[in-house]
């Protein structure tokens, strides 16, 4: 249980791992889950550190500026799995921003490298699709008068209000390490960061009253609001936000009267909802509203919990006899 609460914490991507070295690994539900939750940020079509994209199979399998990354066939031979690999603090580390990858992700992925690294092809209506949640915003954006101002007041929690990406406008904002010191007073001045494309507020001590601030926020695409006290009226400041792309609420008392405030969110792609209250029916329901969204309950992970549950109950019939 302990494992299976790590791996929660983290919120990466939500996904299996294999149970022995020799099993399968399913690129599309469990390598590329990963890679969008922790790699892409950095490495994808907003910024690309060290010259570096992982959210194609053409750009991932050449590398980067210091060379391939994936050895197929070879993970110990791979910049990729030894980076992710590497102890927290280290200069070198994969993701650099955020908790280092668990020790599941990291043997999915070591073990996908060495089955050969195989990254089947989209869809075709996937690909079709904008894989860029920048593209539709205006490029001719000028910050408002009071941005300055409202950014030094952040900076003095210790948050830095800083560019996406150089020479862009759009800038984030992440207020997660700073934890429950974070209240709705914090984040008041975020109303005038009107740049704002990517907010992070998990495990603050935010509240749905605070987050009226972000109403208008319409240009953000993501927003972090995992293992705070966020409810269905909260969700309801989120209606204004059309240019939203991803949405954690893992851990909040969101039901599925809240999801209800999410259907005017057409650019919505990537919703997470993992011990919420929100139901199957719910998912369904906001699905048929929103056909493109892909929602995560965290059905996965209480399947392999179970799966690994029965296996250790069977090892143990096994040595009693």
């Amino acid at each position: 249980m302990k494992k299976l609460i790590a791996v929660a914490v983290a919120l990466v991507g939500f996904t299996n791992h294999p149970s022995r070295a020799e099993d399968k690994v399913d690129f599309a539900r469990q390598i590329r889950p990963i890679l969008e939750q922790n790699c892409v940020k950095c490495h994808g079509p907003e910024k690309q550190k060290a010259k570096l994209r992982l959210d194609s199979k053409e750009a991932a399998m050449k590398g980067g500026k210091d060379g391939a990354i994936i050895v197929a066939g070879k993970a110990d031979k791979s910049e990729m799995y030894r980076r992710i690999t590497l102890p927290k603090g280290d200069d070198d580390i994969m993701p650099n921003e955020g908790d280092p990858l668990t020790r599941e992700q990291t043997d999915l992925i070591r073990d996908w490298i060495n089955q050969g690294a195989e990254w089947p092809e989209v869809a075709a209506a996937k690909q079709s699709e904008p894989s860029n949640p920048l593209a539709g915003l205006p490029p001719d954006f000028k910050p408002g008068a009071n941005e300055a101002k409202a950014a030094a007041k952040i900076a003095q929690l210790g948050v830095d209000l800083r560019p996406i990406a150089m020479n862009i406008h759009w800038t984030e904002a992440n207020f997660r390490p700073q934890g429950t010191s974070v209240t709705d007073a914090a984040i008041a001045p975020l109303k005038d960061v009107t740049s704002l494309t990517d907010l992070n507020l998990a495990g603050t001590k935010i509240t749905d009253a605070g987050l009226a601030t972000a109403e208008g926020l319409t240009y953000l695409t993501r927003l972090h609001l995992e293992l705070t006290s966020i409810t269905d009226a909260g969700l309801a400041h989120l209606k204004s936000l059309t240019n939203l792309n991803y949405l954690n609420l893992y851990g909040t008392a969101v039901t599925d009267s809240g999801l209800e405030h999410l259907k005017g969110l057409h650019k919505l792609k990537h919703l997470y909802v993992w011990q919420t209250k929100v139901t199957e029916a719910g998912v369904k329901n906001l699905k048929a509203a929103l056909p493109g969204l892909e929602i995560s309950t965290g059905a996965e992970l209480t399947a392999v919990a179970k799966k690994e549950d029965d296996t250790k109950k069977e090892e143990k019939k096994e040595e009693k006899k």
